[in-house]
């Protein structure tokens, strides 16, 4: 056998090691692989019954920080007066998986950040280095998957994948022209199996499902209030929550 024979038979068996080690790509310039579609969970199935999670006085049935969260005129508000150096939430003591959730959130115009409500997870202390928990409002954080509102709405995943859940900006878009910035927006989040479904101000605005169901888990609900230098204020009213709910939209027009 040549010398030439030979080197090109270890030549071609790098190459086709190398072309089997290659991350798969869509065929065409400049295109990339589609992404894998997201196994569909169906929706759980347990008793249904409809719980008022806010009584509209006190936070009775909820766990957070009461010099950051309190109740005014009817809602629930929360606010920060100096520098919050992580995101807090307010919990409900109580955990869920699949259910309706229907509210209004309103931020006040001193707000430069977002809010949310965060489901499927759990409370955690802050892990973000140089800390201290205890000190800087780090003990109510929340792991899990957040519905985000409104600004740039969306979702994310709290220290987990963090923003690689967030749908593309043509679908934010829509919530976005559907929500006010800084009014009440009326909301309801259908959460299902594995599938988030969002309404805003009756648009629908969301439909995703989580490409990897190992991520959903029973969990509380939690109302966020996100870190921010300047004093900030958000607030949240209605907060009705059916478990085990019909597979359709209630507010929807």
């Amino acid at each position: 056998m040549s010398r030439w024979f030979s080197g090109s038979c270890v030549a071609l068996g790098l190459l086709a090691i190398l072309l089997g080690n290659a991350p798969e790509v869509a065929i065409g310039k400049d295109k990339k692989a589609e992404p894998k579609k997201a196994p569909e969970v169906p929706p759980r199935e347990g008793k249904s019954e409809t719980i008022h999670l806010f009584n509209g006085k006190d936070l009775e049935g909820w766990e957070g920080y009461t010099d950051l969260w309190s109740v005014k005129d009817g809602a629930i508000v929360g606010r920060n007066d100096k520098p919050l150096k992580v995101s807090t939430y307010l919990f409900t003591k109580r955990k869920f998986t699949d259910f309706r959730l229907v509210f209004s959130a309103k931020l006040d115009k001193i707000n430069s950040m977002h809010s949310g409500v965060a489901i499927w997870g759990s409370r955690i202390t802050a892990p973000d280095k140089g800390l201290d928990a205890a000190k800087e409002h780090g003990e109510y954080t929340y792991r899990g998957h957040l519905v985000m509102f409104p600004t740039g709405w969306g979702l994310f995943d709290l220290y987990r994948r963090g923003g690689a859940i967030n749908p593309p900006q043509a679908i934010r878009d829509v919530a976005i022209k559907a929500g006010k910035q800084n009014d009440w927006n009326d909301m309801e989040i259908l959460a299902q199996g594995n599938r988030i479904r969002l309404v805003v101000n009756g648009k629908l605005a969301l439909d995703w499902r989580d490409p990897e169901p190992k991520y959903v888990a029973e969990g509380p609900i939690a109302l966020q209030l996100h870190s921010e230098k300047k004093p900030q204020e958000v607030s949240f009213k209605g907060l009705v929550v059916t478990t085990f709910p019909e597979n359709k939209l209630i507010t929807e027009k």
